[in-house]
């Protein structure tokens, strides 16, 4: 007996079949898609839009998805909601790219000098809570009634955000990260591109998440108070005009184009922006 339990002791271990991989059903890797995911809420919402519609039976208040679903191709081939829309984002792209730049040249800025870091925080504290909207009656009273306005709102909706969001991502760059920089002789723009810029890109990326989100409801606000953006209407001024009218259907259909665009921007730019850079380098799950 002895003798076996040697002969078993000296043989050679053999590792037992691996199992093989369990394999998940079709539908849940399916469910494991955002865009599926996503899709699954907005048709559970039309459904429930549907039924509430038909249940409260009157098209003036509350349209059917049905209904408004053709207001929109209507309006779309025959009321020029594509071009208010265009002419809407086109108003917005100017705005958002200049605040954006003025706010990173101000956190820049910020980095390199107390004073200026100082003012800019104590500037942003008392602009951030301020509705940009309630700048209106001011931007109507120096720029008149027309694109500026709508700019300077804009202006004012995106860059105290934007810049609080990149001052705290700048100043939470780990002191190795800085000693690094420092140690490649790197000052000025080129510390802050090559060093603080890559560090603090997930703070970067939720200001210009914030500030986007700020900028489009700043500027359909703004549009359904005087809607003319030059010498075009835009979405708010869709919306607004079609009230008046009491087309509902077509109300709703503006907004739900203000929603689209907004899920669009939301998973193409910034999502997009995120798998590219903060998620490819693992600093975001």
């Amino acid at each position: 007996m002895s003798e076996v339990l040697h002969r078993l002791s000296d043989a050679p271990l053999v590792d037992a079949p691996a199992a093989p991989p369990a394999r998940r059903h079709p539908l849940a890797r399916l469910f494991r898609s955002l865009a599926f995911r996503r899709l699954v809420v907005l048709a559970l919402l039309a459904l429930g839009w549907e039924i509430a519609a038909r249940w409260q039976g009157n098209p003036l208040m509350l349209p059917s998805f049905g209904e408004t679903f053709q207001a929109f191709v209507d309006a779309t081939l025959h009321d020029g909601l594509l071009s208010a829309a265009a002419g809407s984002l086109a108003v917005l792209l100017k705005g958002y790219v200049i605040a954006v730049l003025m706010g990173f040249a101000l956190v820049s800025l910020a980095v390199s000098n107390s004073f200026i870091r100082d003012a800019v925080q104590t500037v942003a504290a008392m602009f951030n809570p301020l509705p940009a909207i309630a700048l209106l009656p001011l931007a109507l009273l120096w720029f008149g009634l027309g694109e500026k306005s709508l700019l300077f709102v804009l202006i004012n909706a995106v860059v105290w955000p934007f810049a609080l969001a990149a001052l705290q991502g700048f100043e939470a760059v780990p002191e190795t990260l800085r000693l690094v920089g420092r140690n490649y002789g790197l000052s000025g723009p080129a510390y802050v591109r090559h060093i603080l810029v890559p560090a603090a890109l997930p703070s970067l990326i939720s200001g210009l998440r914030v500030g986007w989100a700020f900028a489009w409801r700043t500027l359909i606000a703004a549009e359904l108070v005087f809607g003319v953006s030059s010498s075009s209407g835009g979405l708010g001024w869709f919306i607004f005009r079609a009230r008046n009218e009491l087309f509902t259907d077509r109300v709703f259909a503006g907004l739900a184009t203000v929603i689209l665009i907004g899920l669009l921007v939301e998973a193409v730019a910034f999502r997009g922006l995120e798998s590219a850079t903060v998620r490819r380098w693992g600093a975001l799950r």
